[in-house]
């Protein structure tokens, strides 16, 4: 019987996402393809470091034992998707082993980019440190993220998985963020309470949440039946949006049928101050100006998409 993908939270991610591969790139880039080739052969059983989304995969993955029978029909599905061959990418399924991430479908597209088989795959969200393939990505209308050089946030004693968004340009559209950038604060504040009543188009990591938000529901089934469950899972909103505009967001996501745990209206105040005392696990946002500092603190993802980023590009 076919291994189907539809009911399941499905995640793609690049090893570059997961691990550290900072000394394996620099000797590729040094002294090429070859003698890459030696040099991960050589270090075939030396597992790979932590990476900036490795807390957050671990995470995830272990929010399997929610499902009945999470051998055979996992709620999270984790697809390592890799431009390396299967000859360079045994060190890193390797790694994967050595960490016991539970991620054992892989692909391997030897120097070329894996992004065509995000959508074949079912995935609602994928990461790479590799800024053209999540660029080409998101062209392409795929949900995907790039993984900045951010803090790591990894406390082994701590069980949750803290998930915290942006709001336009990641969960929503950029219709709104387009008239913010083409004009000013009143008149997007204008915009907003005008279409109080219409929700948001949906933007690249809506899907995302909408899974993760059926594995919230699976630990509010359990936590009804064993009273003494602790959630694990916490999903923040952290947006510069405030009074009066935050009422179109939250009746966008009702609209949905999802509803963060926190949400941080934040009118320009900024986000580090927040993400300092929140500790995500995973930050998204779309606007690399609020990423710079916010990375300094939290392990942070850039959604390159929408009016802000394109005007970056030009």
């Amino acid at each position: 019987m076919a291994y189907e993908l539809e009911n399941r939270l499905v995640v793609g991610v690049a090893s570059s996402a997961v691990f550290d591969l900072s000394d394996s790139d620099e000797v590729f880039r040094r002294d090429g393809e070859e003698n890459y080739r030696q040099y991960q052969e050589q270090h075939l059983n030396d597992p790979l470091g932590k990476g900036i989304a490795f807390s957050f995969v671990r995470r995830l993955l272990s929010l399997n034992d929610l499902s009945a029978d999470p051998n055979n029909d996992p709620m999270v599905e984790v697809v390592l998707l890799s431009r390396n061959d299967p000859d360079t990418g045994l060190r890193v399924m390797k790694s994967i082993s050595h960490y016991d991430l539970r991620m054992t479908r892989a692909i391997f597209m030897q120097g070329k980019s894996p992004i065509e088989y995000i959508k074949a795959l079912n995935i609602a969200l994928f990461l790479s440190a590799n800024r053209e393939d999540v660029k080409a990505a998101i062209a392409r209308e795929h949900p995907a993220g790039q993984v900045l050089d951010s803090a790591v946030v990894d406390d082994d004693h701590d069980k949750e998985l803290r998930i915290a968004f942006d709001f336009d340009g990641v969960l929503a559209d950029d219709e709104s963020e387009s008239v913010m950038q083409t004009k000013n604060l009143e008149e997007f504040h204008d915009h907003e309470v005008k279409n109080l009543t219409h929700p948001h188009n949906p933007g690249p990591l809506k899907e995302f949440l909408m899974r993760i938000a059926k594995i919230q529901s699976a630990e509010e089934a359990k936590r009804r039946e064993q009273p003494d469950y602790v959630n694990r899972l916490r999903v923040s909103l952290v947006t510069a949006r405030n009074a009066p505009s935050h009422e179109r967001a939250i009746n966008t996501l009702k609209k949905w049928g999802v509803m963060p745990n926190d949400a941080f209206f934040l009118g320009g105040i900024e986000k580090r101050r927040v993400l300092e005392v929140l500790k995500p696990h995973i930050f998204f946002d779309d606007q690399s100006g609020h990423l710079v500092k916010a990375a300094t603190v939290a392990p942070s993802v850039h959604i390159p998409f929408g009016v802000t980023n394109r005007a970056t590009d030009r």
